[in-house]
Parts: C-alpha cells; sequence; structure tokens
C-alpha cells in the first residue's frame, strides 16, 4: 500500500517507491503470541480454567494431551525455555501412571492419598498470588497513573488569615457571661426600660479610640440580668449591620471586638 500517496514504504526514513526483488523475509520474522504463561503452573492453570474443569477433580488425560501439545510447540523454538515445562509434563504423565495401578491401602486400613492432591494444593496457591498480584498491579501507581506534583511556596508574604466566629462559639461565650453574672448578681424585683438602641451607642463609645476588645471586657458582669442581655442583643445588632467585626485568633481562644469603620 502506498505511504503518503506515492511511496509503498519507507527505510531509515527514506521513501521507497518500488519494492526490492531480492527482498527476504526469515520464517521466523515475524511470530504472533496468543497467550504468555509465565510457567508451567500458569499454562496448566489457564488449560483448566478455560475448559471450566473442577480443580480438585482434574481430567488428567485430557489436560496432558493439551499441555504436551503446547510444549512440543516451544520445544521447536526454544530448548531452554521448554526444559521447565518437561518437567512439569513428566510430573503429568507420573501423577497419571500413578492413577492406573491399583488404589493400595495404608497399614491403618485408610485409603492413600489421591496422587493429584500434591498438585491440586500447588495450583490453589499459584492461583492465590496470582489473583492478588492482579489486584496489587490494579491499584494506582506513582510515575504509571499518576504524578507527584510540587508546589513551591513563594517568598511573597501571606496574610494570616483569621478564622471565622461561628455562632457556636457566640453562644459558647454568652453561656460564660450568664453563669458569672448569675454567680454576683443579686435578686431584685424592679421593672425597667431598656433600649438596645441606647445600648449599641454605650458600645460605640466604648470601642471608639481602642484597636481590639475582649467581647467579655464589654459586658459588666456586676449589671442586672436584663441589662447583660440587651448588651448582648446590640452587640448582635452592631455585628448584623456591619459596624462591628468579630474575631478569634485560634480556635477556643478569646474573642475580640472592634469597630468595622474608622471614626473622623
Amino acid at each position: 500500500m502506498p505511504v503518503d500517496g506515492i511511496a509503498v514504504a519507507r527505510l531509515y526514513g527514506e521513501p521507497l517507491f518500488t519494492l526490492p526483488q531480492d527482498l527476504y523475509i526469515p520464517p521466523d520474522a515475524l511470530e504472533v503470541f496468543l497467550e504468555a504463561f509465565e510457567g508451567p503452573l500458569d499454562l496448566l492453570l489457564y488449560l483448566i480454567r478455560r475448559q471450566n474443569f473442577n480443580i480438585l477433580d482434574i481430567p488428567l488425560a485430557d489436560v496432558t494431551r493439551q499441555y504436551l501439545e503446547y510444549v512440543e510447540q516451544i520445544r521447536s523454538r526454544n530448548l531452554e525455555l521448554a526444559a521447565e515445562y518437561l518437567l512439569m509434563a513428566a510430573m503429568l504423565i507420573e501423577i497419571k501412571s500413578r492413577m492406573l495401578l491399583p488404589v493400595r491401602k495404608t497399614e491403618a486400613g485408610a485409603e492413600a492419598e489421591d496422587p493429584r492432591a500434591e498438585l491440586v494444593r500447588r495450583l490453589l496457591e499459584y492461583e492465590q498470588i496470582k489473583l492478588a498480584a492482579a489486584r496489587l498491579d490494579a491499584l494506582p501507581l506513582l510515575g504509571r497513573d499518576f504524578q507527584r506534583v510540587q508546589v513551591a511556596q513563594g517568598t511573597v508574604p501571606q496574610e494570616a488569615r483569621l478564622p471565622q466566629v461561628t455562632p457556636d462559639d457566640l453562644r459558647q461565650a454568652w453561656a460564660d457571661i450568664v453563669r458569672r453574672a448569675t454567680l454576683k448578681a443579686h435578686h431584685h424585683i424592679t421593672r425597667e426600660q431598656l433600649s438596645v438602641r441606647e445600648h449599641m451607642s454605650l458600645v460605640l463609645r466604648k470601642l471608639q479610640g481602642r484597636r481590639f476588645v475582649e467581647f467579655l471586657d464589654l459586658i459588666d458582669a456586676h449589671a442586672p440580668s436584663p441589662v447583660v442581655v440587651v448588651t448582648f442583643i446590640a452587640l448582635l445588632e452592631l455585628a448584623r449591620e456591619s459596624l462591628l467585626e468579630v474575631t478569634q485568633a485560634e480556635a477556643f481562644a478569646p474573642i475580640y471586638v472592634r469597630l468595622a469603620y474608622q471614626p473622623s
């Protein structure tokens, strides 16, 4: 078939427009291997599984015949490779001959062990190892399935990002304030009109001119419980209106509050 529409082939990068008349192709120049086996046990297991034979009751006559046909093929090509397979073939023939002999009982009266038992044990062990190797090979492998990525950190200084304050943190802080107020407050029955807006103004005045104020310092633990509640609500309202910033250096650390704007 022409290559690139003109040449029929390329040799060392040069186009050939006609095939050489004295071209010789040796008989073994092209070999197609339909199955590649890693040893005699691999071939034997393949023959058994391909025909759905019971590995505990191997029909040795059929398996040995097919095994010898394959060994005869590789003998004509690679005698050194065939030596290992010939050893297994001799073992199969020996087992088959022992099965043809009458069964002899042991001195204790029990039946002798099946001549195929040792071969079956080796085949089962080999199959377990082969399946385990296949599972390991299917796992992702560095360099084959994925590459390790290395990210070089630049020299540009990174600004520290403070963790966000969650509602649970505020709830815990509020529980601590209430607990302290309960321990020190006296029981009074009074009726007092409290303004959230007024306490919002008080909080803003406390924060003016100060960079950070601890959350607990903004609420007077000695004040009556209604005042403590209103002050806490005032803090939440200021945070909702983005007039305050609530920060925390790390988990379980003290909570700090500051103004979200700089007064002129």
